[in-house]
């Protein structure tokens, strides 16, 4: 930058203006001269009086003499007080410059600047190093020192020349004191602060004021570069270039770009009137002030300068003598706090330098300490030093908090170095993103990148074979030559030994490869990084995660810490570095203490680290499959006779180590975040080799690798770690050295194949239920993580032994049970939200496996666990003892327990198996009401009061509706029952039989046996004549008596004849007659089949009109009179009531008890956001074409949940005004719906919930996914508002509406066709009106979820949430009191949003904000995760709904839907109970409820 410049050292060194008259003569005579001439002078200063402060010198003539004699004087030793009166002379009268006084002579304040000049040159005599009094000494330079600040800062006419003056006189007394090597306890030791402290705040005003030529800047540079020995003065100058930066990003950025925050004593530094242009001018220069701060790592640079030259030729020693002097001991301290400085720059140039209340340091990673410097040496304490710097910027760590929470460790190496100072920052605190408005990486590298890629590199071994490749290490060697220092000199040093030397620089060099890492990790998306800047990193990245030979802890662990999103952000070729990183995670994850670490870092931030990195890099085997991961420089990093090389191995091979890596982290994690982020990757990899193997992709190695990998992974004679066919850089190492060895062995269960998904997915269940039951169930946030986990594997679709399903189920009840027996006083409300999540991950395996309740061991294990969340205690408690329900005291651990408990019970006994239903999965209930089962009834009349209304055991209502339907033909008793309880409508139509299948089939009625017919023509037939007596009665002879009885003709009279003739006719007539009838009757007898209809006696035929609903009460034992009678000592209804439909509102209370949910339902908006957007109308336009999306997005949408159409979907859609919707549609309607088609090109705009949306529902939960997309301005005006014409219709409705009970919810059944498209507004319309006088229940709390896919990952903070809030309206927020406005109390900081990036390399990087609380961190995504293509969908819809879950868990004011549901059924007995008698009750069952005649 100055090379064309001349120095101005000769000048410094050839100026003689510090020499006096007086040293032409005997010393003698000087003394004697200066202590004659002074004592006056200085008795004059310290006089009080007016009068004698009055200076004696009156001319020129008089000061110049005056001034020979003071010259000589600051020369002469310190015994006696001359030399402190010429301070007190000359101090006094520079002055002269800032304001006029009495005791200064009158030329100088005619002309104060030339002799200021003179004064100047001769105060350089003071800071020549005296043998003795250093102390006063000390004094008297501080003195001067004070003065010269107070005449730069005051001064106002100083002229350039004095200026020029001025800041020469500083740079040589700093060069005299600094130059040479440093003495202990002497004079430069001491000053060097104050030296080169007052030097910088004196350059920087003549900057202001009086900016100084190149020649300066050159001279000042050269010389800096000389006292780079001495601590102080790399750390003014770290403090002075961090003010700089301060006030330089300030303009240069705006005032949006994040503040660089530096201590105010640092801040003052810099003039205030400098203005921009010289503060950019001033920053540049002095940055490169220091020269190359990596020269500072090379002793034999530092110890090359003349003031070590002219000590070395003094002494007559060798050049190596001379850098093992004591003074460069100091060098690894001050090598780090320069790679400190600059690292301080970098940080705040990316925007990643907020202040944080506590004062912690910028980024979340720990910045390690500087190297004690030797006990032996007399200086001053490193703690002092450390407590020095703790003001100078922002990335220094306060002591007084970081050094209680790691006290120092000495360590086994050589050198003893100071621990990483502690993080302040919390573990949930999240890492803060650079700035939107940061400058490129190659702008950065630009200015730190040639320091930062040396000092990466410091003293790394490396072999001579790299020099090969000229393209990747020809601006390594060019660059490198000043610093470069062979290893084999190095050895041979008896101070810096073999083990020694490499720690001495590797916290400096830590230093620099963590800010490598920040600032290579902060590129924006899309933006282009040189290869040249890429390669170097690589390089640097290698040589740092290196554990063949030597492990360097500190630079390993600041690579980790600083390398969180490395594989996030699309670097060409990073995925060369994988095998490397695995290697190092291997290291680090699997040791449990970490206890070699502890001493530079805090264990749980660098195990966060890993778990970071191993998040995105499990992705990676099975994306890339056999594609082959280059490495660089191959076999160039091991020794020449080592037969393990570097090779080139594939991703697939990868994926057993990486996942040992992740079993091995997971079982040495103790801290709850780090943890739950490993339970969150587990699930990740286990969904994702599950979707692989379905697809058919390849899921074994490839034939050279597999028979290196045929042993088991976790048997206990392989480490399933260092595998030998993939050639990695691990060497093989004794188990004692390698953490991972002992602990990826069998945990508990029988060695399995984690290559494949079923045996990763086994693997993931033993070990995740092991330590449910064990370490993790005093903890609420793992335990609940571990649920999730156990939740989400039960959904993945892997065929897996009971056994193992059996297991998982068996441990969540083992949980639940230990739990609920935990002592009285440990019962907490999250105490409680363990045990409900407990029982909803049970209901999740039961109803993804239903086939387990087939065996008998496991329905006892969950039955009794229900028992036990119910009523608080199990019936058996022992083998012998078993208490009956009757006996026991219901003492259930919590209402919320109870609860779950029933939710449960209700999923096993009306879920299992039964779902989906056959109205589809979006409804588990029946789709028929009472209005669509009398419109397919025998019935002419559509009224509902058809149907009797009974509720029993005071939570199940009964609908009956007595009259068979049309399509049932058999004249059967039956009855058609909606049947309303806890868990939704069912709809049964039962029939009394008492015929088994076969013979109804064939016969309809009874029909009895018939009779055998009769035979005529049996026996033979006589004619006998038959006599009234018997013939004897002729032959008894007659008595008297008899013959008293006379005949007839005895007494017949003329009259009595006639009378006798007319009666016999009569007779022979009859005769006849009856002759003849008989005749007849015979005739007609023979003509007559047998039997006879007509005399035959037949049965009755069977019944054609029943009251079936009594007969059903009757036969299921509900009609006897204790079911009744009202309970005496309770305050419950009997167990049978019957309910009055007459009531007004009682129909729209039974709808609204339909409308209440059975399932808990979510909503999902979905939003596009292309690169550089920030305003929602650009983010909503985006989904109305496909061109404007990515396809990766459509196919994510789809993986969501499947299209349906709100019109006719009976599930959430999303708006409470068009959901649970059974009836509403009638023919119409759905003919204008099916001719509505669907444009093709959309770009997910067309599922904005206003005529479709996306819809996903299992048998426990329901969710609706919204695209909202943009309404124009016209469209908006009239849908969302109501024009005169509607708002008269809304008013001629209100009367109706009105009297409508305020617990409807949606649509009244009488008015829902009356309203207009208009008025049933879509949920994506910004205003959102329901009709007057609806209400909306009590559906709340509801939690909405935002996802985001954002194609810049910096375009995440411009995400206007605020804006888009109106958006994501479902209708649940509408007040009861409000019925035209929305009032939304959402916040944005209540709506969880998971973005979406996709990567170049077809992965997607995930991040997550806005999940606060104690439930902050749910799984399975977790920030910073990288997922597949195949996965995302699933592992979204996962998260989505375990947000959901554990709001609700969180909420005070939530009940699940049974219990909503079963309050509603008691509200509505209590409401419309109809109160008889029992033998007003029995009557009732007996009278007809509504006509019956029937449809011809």
């Amino acid at each position: 930058m100055y090379s064309e410049w001349r120095s101005l050292q000769l000048i410094i060194q050839s100026d003689r203006g510090h020499m006096s008259v007086l040293h032409s003569y005997p010393s003698n005579v000087g003394k004697d001269v200066a202590n004659a001439v002074v004592r006056p002078l200085g008795q004059g200063l310290n006089s009080s009086s007016a009068t004698s402060n009055e200076s004696i010198l009156k001319t020129d003539k008089e000061v110049k003499w005056t001034m020979e004699v003071l010259c000589y004087g600051l020369t002469l030793p310190l015994d006696g007080e001359t030399v402190k009166l010429c301070v007190d002379v000359y101090t006094d009268w520079i002055m002269a410059l800032v304001a006029r006084r009495d005791s200064i002579p009158q030329p100088i304040v005619k002309e104060p600047n030339l002799y200021v000049q003179t004064i100047l040159k001769h105060l350089q005599n003071l800071f020549v190093p005296r043998p003795d009094y250093a102390h006063n000494q000390i004094s008297l330079c501080m003195r001067v020192l004070v003065a010269v600040q107070k005449l730069a800062r005051e001064s106002v006419n100083m002229s350039r020349e004095t200026w020029e003056v001025l800041l020469l006189f500083l740079l040589q007394i700093n060069d005299t004191l600094l130059a040479a090597p440093t003495v202990p306890g002497g004079l430069a030791e001491n000053l060097a602060d104050k030296l080169i402290g007052v030097l910088f705040e004196v350059w920087f005003l003549a900057c202001t004021r009086c900016f100084p030529t190149p020649p300066y800047w050159k001279t000042a540079r050269e010389m800096l570069a000389n006292w780079r020995h001495h601590p102080a003065v790399v750390e003014q100058w770290s403090k002075v270039i961090c003010a700089l930066t301060s006030r330089l990003l300030r303009f240069t950025y705006g005032p949006s770009f994040p503040p660089f925050k530096v201590p105010d004593e640092d801040a003052i530094l810099i003039p205030a009137e400098m203005d921009n242009d010289c503060v950019a001018q001033t920053w540049f220069r002095v940055l490169h002030m220091l020269s190359n701060p990596v020269d500072l790592s090379n002793p034999a640079i530092i110890s090359t300068t003349p003031k070590f030259q002219e000590q070395l030729l003094s002494v007559s020693g060798m050049a190596q003598e001379m850098m093992q002097h004591p003074c460069l001991k100091q060098l690894p301290q001050i090598f780090f706090r320069a790679m400190r400085g600059v690292s301080c720059l970098v940080d705040a140039f990316l925007g990643i330098s907020r202040p944080r209340s506590d004062s912690a340091p910028p980024t979340p990673v720990n910045r390690l300490n500087m190297p004690q410097a030797s006990s032996t040496m007399n200086t001053t304490p490193p703690h002092s030093r450390r407590m020095r710097s703790v003001t100078v910027t922002k990335a220094t760590v306060k002591t007084s908090s970081g050094s209680t929470a790691h006290p120092p460790k000495v360590t086994h190496q050589t050198s003893t170095t100071s621990p990483l100072s502690s993080p302040n920052q919390t573990s949930s605190e999240p890492r803060p993103l650079p700035a939107p408005t940061r400058p490129k990486v190659n702008s950065v590298l630009n200015l730190f990148g040639q320091w930062l890629f040396d000092a990466g590199l410091v003293h790394c071994r490396l072999h001579n074979g790299m020099n090969r490749d000229g393209s990747m290490t020809a601006g390594l060697d060019v660059r490198r030559k000043p610093s470069q220092i062979s290893t084999e000199n190095m050895v041979a040093n008896p101070l810096f030994d073999a083990n020694e030397f490499p720690d001495n620089y590797e916290a400096g060099r830590a230093e620099a490869c963590g800010t490598l890492c920040r600032i290579f990790c902060s590129k924006k998306t899309g933006e282009e990084i040189l290869p040249v800047y890429l390669s170097r990193f690589y390089m640097v990245l290698i040589q740092g995660l290196q554990i063949n030979d030597y492990i360097c802890r500190p630079v390993l662990a600041s690579i980790i810490l600083n390398s969180p999103a490395l594989f996030c952000s699309d670097l060409k070729g990073i995925d060369v570095l994988v095998p490397y990183f695995i290697s190092a995670l291997e290291t680090i994850l699997p040791d449990r203490e970490l206890s070699k670490f502890k001493a530079y870092v805090n264990p749980t931030e660098l195990r966060r680290a890993s778990i970071h990195i191993l998040l995105s890099m499990l992705p990676l085997p099975h994306h890339f499959g056999t594609v082959k991961a280059e490495v660089l420089l191959e076999g160039k990093f091991s020794s020449e006779d080592s037969s393990l090389h570097d090779k080139p191995v594939t991703f697939l091979s990868l994926k057993l180590r990486l996942v040992n890596v992740l079993i091995g982290a997971l079982q040495t994690e103790t801290d709850p975040n780090n943890t739950q982020m490993i339970l969150g990757a587990m699930l990740n990899i286990v969904q994702d080799s599950a979707l692989l193997e379905a697809i058919g992709s390849q899921t074994e190695l490839s034939v050279g690798d597999s028979t290196h990998i045929s042993f088991k992974s976790h048997s206990r004679n392989s480490s399933g770690i260092s595998m030998t066919s993939t050639g990695s850089s691990e060497a093989t190492t004794p188990d004692s050295e390698r953490p991972a060895q002992a602990l990826l062995r069998d945990y508990g269960c029988p060695a399995l194949h984690t290559d494949t998904a079923s045996g990763l997915l086994i693997r993931s269940i033993h070990l995740v239920t092991q330590r449910l039951n064990s370490q993790w169930r005093q903890d609420m946030s793992i335990s609940l993580a571990a649920l999730e986990l156990l939740s989400g594997l039960a959904k993945v679709k892997v065929s897996v032994d009971s056994t193992d399903r059996k297991r998982a189920v068996s441990s969540v009840c083992s949980y639940i049970v230990h739990q609920c027996s935990r002592p009285a006083p440990f019962h907490s409300r999250d105490l409680h939200s363990m045990i409900v999540a407990a029982f909803q991950c049970l209901c999740v395996w039961l109803t993804e496996h239903p086939d387990m309740l087939n065996e008998k061991d496991c329905l006892i294990e969950v039955l009794e666990i229900v028992e036990l969340g119910i009523s608080g205690s199990k019936s058996k408690t022992s083998d012998q003892e078993v208490r009956h329900k009757g006996d026991k005291e219901p003492n259930p651990a919590s209402m919320r327990v109870k609860d779950a408990a029933e939710a449960t019970l209700t999923c096993i006994m009306q879920l299992l198996g039964a779902f989906p239903s056959p109205s589809g999965p979006a409804s588990p209930c029946s789709l028929l009401n009472e209005e669509t089962l009398i419109k397919y009834s025998r019935l002419t009349s559509t009224s509902k009061n058809h149907f009797r209304y009974f509720v029993l055991d005071n939570s199940i209502i009964l609908a009956m509706l007595e009259q068979p339907l049309g399509n049932d033909q058999n004249p059967c008793p039956s009855v058609t029952v909606l049947i309303r309880g806890m868990s939704g409508r069912h709809a049964w139509t039962m029939q009394l039989y008492h015929q088994p299948r076969g013979s109804r089939a064939s016969q309809k009625a009874f029909v009895p046996e018939p009779h055998p017919p009769p035979k005529d023509d049996v026996g033979i037939k006589y004619n006998v004549k038959h006599r009234p007596f018997p013939e004897e009665v002729d032959k008894i002879p007659f008595v008297k008596a008899d013959l008293s009885i006379p005949d007839l003709h005895e007494i017949v009279t003329d009259q009595l004849e006639v009378q006798h003739e007319k009666l016999k006719k009569l007779m022979a007539k009859q005769i006849l007659y009856e002759n003849t009838l008989e005749k007849i009757s015979e005739e007609r007898l023979s003509k007559t089949l047998f039997p006879d209809p007509v005399t035959e006696c037949i049965p009755p035929p069977p019944a054609q009109e029943f009251q079936t609903a009594r007969l059903l009460l009757s036969h299921f034992g509900f009609l006897s009179l204790e079911a009744l009678k009202e309970p005496g000592n309770s305050c419950r209804p009997p167990n049978l009531i019957a309910l009055d439909s007459t009531l007004a509102g009682f129909f729209d209370d039974i709808g609204y008890l339909d409308l209440l949910p059975t399932r808990p339902f979510e909503t999902v908006f979905i939003f596009y956001m292309k690169p550089g957007q920030k305003t929602s109308q650009e983010i909503l336009k985006n989904v109305e074409s496909s061109s404007n999306v990515q396809s990766h997005f459509l196919e994510f949408l789809l993986s969501l949940g499947w299209p349906v159409d709100v019109g006719k979907h009976p599930g959430w859609t999303g708006h409470v005004s068009t959901s649970w919707l059974i009836n509403a549609c009638n023919g119409s309607e759905g003919k204008e719906q099916e001719e509505m088609v669907a444009p093709d090109d959309t770009g997910g705009g067309i599922f904005n919930g206003e005529k479709k949306a996306l819809y996903y529902a299992d048998a426990l939960t329901e969710i609706a996914f919204v695209v909202p997309s943009f309404m124009e301005s016209s469209t908006d005006s009239s849908e969302s508002g109501l024009t005169s014409q509607e708002a008269e219709t809304q008013m001629d409705l209100l009367p109706s509406l009105l009297k409508q009970t305020p617990l409807t919810l949606e649509l009244f059944p009488n008015h829902s066709e009356n309203l207009s498209n208009s008025q049933r507004l879509s949920p994506t319309q910004k205003s959102k009106r329901l009709p007057l006088g609806r209400t909306v229940p009590p559906l709340g709390p509801e939690t909405k979820v935002i996802v985001v896919w954002v194609e810049r990952f910096d375009d995440i903070e411009n995400f206007p949430l605020n804006d888009l809030l109106p958006e994501i309206n479902t209708g649940v927020e509408t007040t009861t009191n409000s019925s035209t406005s929305l009032r939304t109390t959402t916040s944005d900081k209540d709506v969880p949003v998971i973005f979406i990036h996709p990567l170049k390399t077809g992965l997607f990087r995930i991040k997550v904000q806005g999940v606060t609380g104690k439930f902050s961190m749910v799984i399975p995504l977790v920030d910073g995760m990288v997922v597949s293509r195949r996965a995302l969908g699933f592992l979204v819809r996962q998260t989505i709904i375990n947000i959901c879950r554990r709001k609700r868990l969180e909420s005070d004011s939530y009940n699940p839907p049974h219990v909503k549901r079963k309050q509603k059924i008691v509200d509505i007995v209590h409401k419309y109970r109809n109160k008889l008698l029992e033998p007003e009750f029995y009557t009732s069952l007996f009278q007809e409820v509504g006509p019956k005649s029937l449809n011809p």
